[in-house]
């Protein structure tokens, strides 16, 4: 059974016949709206090169509504169903009664609204009178950009679709034609409330490819984390699209007022003159005050006499824009046109809503740097920078940091004790950034020191479980505090730090191997594989640490014999995710570390390491790390 709920008179874009199609199934992440367009702009390129008699009407304003269109009608999909997307794309040949025609489709497998027995669609949360409706102000875009479009409803199935015709529609006939800027600007306007839509004109509608390139510079620039590479992409999504050449200054993050702004980036339509046009520029390095605010001020022609009226226009039209993000200069972009004497308005607005998305990204990137640079160094304090060799026993370590920027909560350690003892340690606490960082700061001298006071594994738990309740989780708060004090964001996981560690020591045996004691409090428990393949689980799992003032822990001892294999590990491995499906669901680990008899330590490691990274397409989302121990045969 199905519904559909058309939005414009018409009939349902769903229809038969012969015609050219291209399907493509999209993972229900952010990365979906991106994928799409380069999805459409794909086939749009393979039908022109077939010679379809419909391709002769496809035209640039046509690719940049499909873009746009796709790219709300994903980012709608992923946004509020969060399943996978399909999408369906085709041309209509021309009929009697029809022009050809894009038709786009994008479903989703959550619809918002239940379909009832009797094929009607009930409204789950239905907006009430003067609300919006429940597809928002994205589709609002959809709607003013196709012929038509509509809804399609089906049991466990959400479709929505829109109608763009190819040819013998066309009411900017009569827009200006100036070179590269026939698209102009109506984003701003298009999301304005509906009353003033009413009121536009045919001039107002002279802006389609605004859409597109603010849409596609938003998702080039936002998922950059260095700011030189900013630059470059902003460089060239600025020329020849919007002007001829343009420049690049960003200021440094430190020196203030003293300090040069730097010319990261100079681009020119025509390649042999980008060098000499930036030794130009860098003789005079563009500062813009802050009483000019974001829109464009009118510079001299570089090169141009120092007394030269911007307003000339003998040259060109140069317009400079400050870069700004959360009310710091950031630097400025300059641009130029040769040969007209003004830039239309809505040219010059577009430059500013994009620099603007510019200062957005370069201050993101700046602010991943420090916190990446920050991570780097609390990370190479909070681990040792070299672990202590075991006689009888290889070990052999992996440990890969999650890659975003954030000082993990992982952490290691292996050290010799008094008494021909050498401890290890593996450990996790809960959370990342400067809480966690304290936690484990504190934790590894800790267990250092409980160890060496001889204290036995158990005893050794319990301490650091008091510790932890005490001063550890003060730490903690004071570092949220601060790092909410300097304006930072504080973590949605502050109150208690739990952490889960695995501990043990090992006392090598006279005739090889080595005595194992051990003791797992809330930690993913280790596995022993024997010689001939066999894995069993080493520890009883117990308490994490920092939950209950007065647990007790106890510890297992078992002999590690020549040839057997300790296997230790952290959530990151064990919940490595495929989907819904973790990498130890239904024994998955212990599985893996059965294919790994007969390997040396640092064979072990690795296999289980890769493994861990293909068992997924995408990478790790959290810091992995596994230790080995294997006690050495006897020659």
């Amino acid at each position: 059974m199905q519904r559909d709920i058309v939005q414009r008179p018409g009939t349902s874009a769903e229809s038969t016949g012969t015609q050219p199609v291209a399907r493509t199934s999209l993972p229900g992440n952010l990365l979906a709206p991106a994928a799409a367009r380069r999805f459409v702009a794909a086939a749009l390129a393979e039908w022109s090169g077939l010679g379809l008699p419909a391709a002769v009407g496809f035209s640039d304003r046509l690719s940049d509504d499909a873009a746009v269109i796709v790219s709300e009608l994903v980012t709608n999909a992923v946004v509020h169903a969060g399943t996978n997307v399909e999408l369906l794309f085709r041309l209509e040949e021309a009929t009697e009664e029809e022009a050809s025609a894009l038709v786009l489709e994008v479903s989703d497998h959550h619809p918002a609204r239940a379909v009832r027995s009797d094929g009607s669609a009930g409204f789950e949360g239905a907006a009430g009178p003067g609300e919006p409706a429940e597809y928002g102000r994205g589709l609002e875009l959809v709607a003013t950009l196709s012929e038509r479009w509509g809804i399609t409803y089906r049991t466990g199935l959400k479709t929505v679709w829109a109608r763009l015709p190819v040819d013998d529609w066309n009411p900017f006939a009569d827009a200006r034609a100036e070179p590269g800027f026939q698209q102009g600007l109506r984003a701003a306007e298009l999301l304005a409330p509906t009353a003033r839509r009413a009121l536009r004109d045919d001039a107002d509608w002279a802006g389609r490819g605004a859409l597109s390139f603010l849409a596609e510079a938003s998702d080039l620039l936002a998922g950059q984390l260095d700011e030189d590479i900013v630059a470059a992409l902003a460089g060239q999504l600025l020329v020849p699209r919007l002007a001829d050449w343009c420049a690049i200054w960003l200021e440094p993050e430190s020196g203030g007022r003293a300090a040069v702004p730097r010319l990261a980036k100079v681009w020119h339509i025509d390649e042999n003159r980008t060098d000499p046009l930036r030794e130009v520029l860098e003789g005079d390095p563009l500062r813009l005050p802050e009483r000019v605010g974001t829109g464009p001020v009118s510079i001299p022609w570089p090169g141009s006499a120092e007394d030269a009226d911007p307003a000339d226009g003998s040259d060109g039209v140069a317009l400079a824009y400050r870069i700004t993000s959360g009310g710091r200069t950031l630097g400025a972009v300059l641009v130029g046109r040769e040969g007209i004497a003004r830039v239309p308005d809505e040219v010059t607005a577009l430059i500013e809503d994009f620099v603007r998305r510019v200062g957005l990204a370069v201050g993101a990137a700046r602010a991943y740097t420090r916190q990446a640079t920050i991570s780097r160094i609390l990370q190479r304090g909070l681990l040792p920078s070299k672990v202590a060799d075991i006689p009888g026993v290889a070990s052999s370590l992996v440990y890969e940091p999650s890659d975003d920027g954030v000082v993990g909560g992982d952490f290691y350690d292996i050290f010799p004790c008094p008494g021909d003892r050498w401890c290890f340690v593996l450990g996790d606490v809960q959370g990342s950034g400067p809480e966690a960082a304290v936690v484990t700061g504190l934790a590894r001298p800790w267990l250092r020191l409980l160890a060496r006071e001889g204290f036995q594994v158990g005893e050794v738990l319990v301490r650091l479980n008091r510790l932890l309740l005490d001063d550890a989780m003060e730490a903690a708060e004071a570092a949220a505090l601060m790092v909410a004090a300097a304006g930072g964001q504080q973590s949605a996981e502050s109150g208690p730090r739990f952490l889960s560690l695995l501990y043990g020591e090992l006392v090598p045996l006279p005739d090889g191997g080595a005595r194992c004691t051990l003791a797992s409090a809330g930690h993913p428990l280790p596995l022993l594989l024997r010689p001939d393949g066999t894995v069993r689980i080493a520890a009883e799992p117990q308490l994490l640490l920092g939950v209950v003032d007065d647990a007790t822990y106890e510890s297992q001892s078992f002999d590690l014999a020549p040839g057997d294999s300790l296997l230790c590990v952290t959530d990151g491995v064990t919940e490595r995710r495929s989907g819904p499906v973790m990498f130890d669901d239904g024994d998955g680990l212990a599985q893996a570390l059965a294919d790994c008899a007969g390997l040396s330590a640092e064979g072990i490691a690795d296999h289980i390491n890769q493994a861990v990274h293909s068992f997924a397409e995408r990478p790790p989302d959290d810091d992995l790390a596994l230790l080995v121990l294997q006690a050495l045969r006897t020659e």
